[in-house]
């Protein structure tokens, strides 16, 4: 049987990179926050697991599903690592272009804990001076932990059901 020709796991994470960009953009656009708020949230990390699950299921079809889990574990994978390459530079580009998203983000935070109401005044400046301060290791550090978990849930997820049919030692293709 003929094989099909498989898409890449680069260009695979490209594509849902794409789509998570532009629904970012769109939701910052739209005034609301992509990855901020609970519903954004959930809609970011459905992309990416339905995205995964899609592509890992395509390439195991490209490969006639003669694959092991995992080898489309290690696709899932290395399609998550493209992706979360591609948007975090979009993180950065975007945090230089629009730096007043930086301090957006803090005023959120600076609202949310004083409607909390647990923290007095001055802790609050002091965390709020401390996110200032190492505000590119969350913002890059809670992305990649983010997306890595996200990633190998939707690989796992994606290699346990796509269909698998084990190698036969005994087929032996004349050539």
């Amino acid at each position: 049987m003929e094989q099909k020709k498989s898409i890449s796991h680069i260009v695979a994470g490209l594509l849902i990179a794409g789509i998570l960009i532009i629904y970012s953009m769109a939701m910052s656009f739209a005034g609301g926050k992509a990855s901020g708020g609970a519903s954004g949230g959930i809609i970011t990390w459905l992309i990416i697991i339905l995205g995964l699950v899609f592509f890992i299921n395509l390439y195991g079809k490209s490969k006639d599903n003669y694959v092991s889990f995992g080898n489309l574990f290690a696709y899932g994978f290395k399609t998550t690592s493209v992706m979360l390459l591609v948007f975090v530079l979009f993180l950065v580009v975007l945090a230089f272009i629009m730096p007043e998203m930086k301090k957006e983000g803090l005023d959120a935070a600076r609202q949310q804990l004083e409607k909390d109401g647990k923290m007095s005044d001055r802790e609050i400046e002091d965390g709020l001076s401390i996110m200032n301060k190492y505000f590119w290791v969350i913002m890059i550090g809670g992305s990649v932990l983010a997306f890595v978990i996200v990633g190998c849930i939707g690989s796992l997820i994606g290699a346990a059901i796509t269909k698998k049919r084990p190698h036969n030692p005994l087929d032996q293709l004349s050539v």
